[in-house]
């Protein structure tokens, strides 16, 4: 490193590699002809104790295009299996990606810094282990979106151009994604070691994880059935938040689950714009396997596959842990539905609880299904339905029937509507935005729309001048929306 360049450090402490060793394969990612830094999340660099200004060129722009290592890193590729979309891989693991390492951030808390796109590793079977400059600003947009939702997430730390095109329906330019997140661990990283029948490794698995995410679980008297039941309430916490904001992820395989409960990996999603359970963006998901409506009962089954793996530390009694690893499953459904209705009280400003209230929730999703009715500013404009006489056809039974019922409730309309304008969003990733900023860039450098586009979503909740077109439905001639992958 020349004596001009400014020194960098990283608060490095890698407990993963020094835990898990057999866990992954060290790897050092591909040198890059010309990494260029395209953005730099400097609010989150700040956050991992980073110096953004020193990260913000040509030192950083290597760091996070995997062409120089940072020093105290351990940079590794995961290892992990999973079920792609029913059907069993036993063998994926970071086929494009790489773990720096882990730092301590300014609030204490661990948190891994991962480069996505960083060239090819053992587990690339027949990939090029790059990414394109399209799909890492979409996942750096949708990711950021969501944290500024409230919904637990990978953070996108860093976009860079890395002064190469890759191939894929066209050539197109390439681009590395650094993104951070509490940790990798997923549900198919278990299931890597159960196929195998190695129980040794589940077990040192499972207690890194409580030890890292859930030390609590240590006391109490079955910590892997305690870890079992906690992944599934933090996932019933998640998906719930997806539905209520109307997010698709698109391809929810078993190694796209994260044990920490954060979402990972924005490939094929987006965000539906009227309101219909079958939305289905996925040009890869034939069958609808993971439409709107079906993330639930999706999210139920991956579930159900971690399970199998955690059976022999539940009990040595397999018998035994199949009745205890079954009566947590079977309050999936029940968990996810109360994260649900508490989500959809505050939507339509209730603040007491009331027994039907989840026939008056799921009542107006049904009136709305077929309506073509915007889903992001329907709720953003329902407090103005408070007192109004004219009422849209197809809530016409429904409106008296919530006037009604907020009538119960000693609270001004002022106060309703501050109410629910802090978690009914004015701003979501609309996918014609999010595709002409995405164009623009790839196309012809131009990231003016990517750069608005993240002013706005970065602060959802509040209506700012000058951003109307940001609330607006796609044009007609928008069309049926597909995405992709981006592999």
């Amino acid at each position: 490193m020349a004596t001009d360049e400014p020194a960098i450090e990283f608060n490095f402490d890698n407990t993963y590699a020094r835990s898990l060793v057999g866990f992954y394969t060290p790897w050092q990612g591909e040198k890059v002809p010309d990494p260029q830094m395209v953005r730099l999340n400097a609010t989150l660099a700040k956050e991992l104790g980073l110096d953004a200004s020193a990260l913000d060129g040509i030192v950083g722009a290597e760091i996070f295009s995997g062409s120089r290592a940072p020093e105290g890193a351990d940079t590794l590729a995961q290892i992990y299996a999973g079920h792609q979309f029913g059907g069993f891989s036993p063998q994926l693991g970071d086929g494009r990606a790489l773990l720096l390492g882990e730092v301590i951030d300014v609030d204490g808390n661990r948190r891994d810094i991962h480069l996505k796109g960083s060239g090819r590793t053992p587990f690339s079977r027949s990939g090029d282990g790059k990414a394109a400059l399209g799909p890492i600003l979409r996942e750096y947009i949708i990711g950021e979106a969501m944290h500024a939702l409230g919904i637990p997430t990978t953070r996108a730390l860093a976009v860079v151009t890395t002064g190469e095109d890759i191939m894929r329906e066209t050539w197109l330019p390439g681009a590395v994604l650094a993104r951070v997140a509490a940790s990798h661990i997923r549900v198919g990283t278990f299931q890597y070691f159960a196929a195998r029948g190695e129980l040794d490794k589940i077990k040192q698995l499972a207690d890194y994880v409580i030890a890292r995410h859930y030390p609590h679980l240590k006391k109490e008297e079955n910590p892997y059935l305690s870890l079992l039941s906690t992944v599934c309430d933090t996932q019933a916490s998640l998906i719930a938040k997806w539905m209520l904001v109307g997010f698709v992820h698109g391809v929810m395989n078993t190694d796209n689950m994260t044990i920490s409960g954060e979402t990972i990996d924005y490939g094929p999603c987006a965000f539906i714009d009227h309101y219909d359970p079958n939305a289905l963006f996925s040009s890869i998901d034939g069958k609808g396997r993971y439409a709107y409506k079906n993330q639930p009962p999706m999210a139920h089954w991956n579930l159900t596959r971690f399970t199998e793996t955690l059976l022999p530390l539940i009990d040595q009694d397999r018998e035994q842990a199949v009745e205890k690893a079954t009566a947590v499953l079977e309050e999936f459904p029940e968990i996810y539905g109360r994260y649900w209705l508490e989500g959809m009280r505050a939507k339509l400003g209730l603040t007491t609880k009331e027994e039907d209230d989840f026939a008056l929730a799921s009542d107006l999703l049904t009136a709305m299904e077929g309506q073509d009715i915007d889903y992001t500013n329907f709720f953003r404009n329902l407090a103005d339905m408070t007192k109004n006489d004219e009422d849209p056809s197809y809530l016409k039974e429904w409106l008296p029937r919530w006037r009604k019922r907020c009538a119960k409730e000693r609270i001004s309309d002022a106060k309703r509507t501050a109410t629910m304008n802090k978690v009914n969003p004015l701003y979501t990733p609309r996918n014609h935005l999010v595709e002409e900023a995405l164009t623009a860039a790839a196309s012809d450098r131009d990231y003016s729309k990517f750069e608005r586009l993240m002013k706005v979503l970065e602060k959802p909740f509040t209506k700012r001048s000058s951003y109307e077109r940001y609330t607006k439905p796609a044009p007609e001639d928008f069309g049926p929306y597909k995405t992709f992958c981006g592999t």
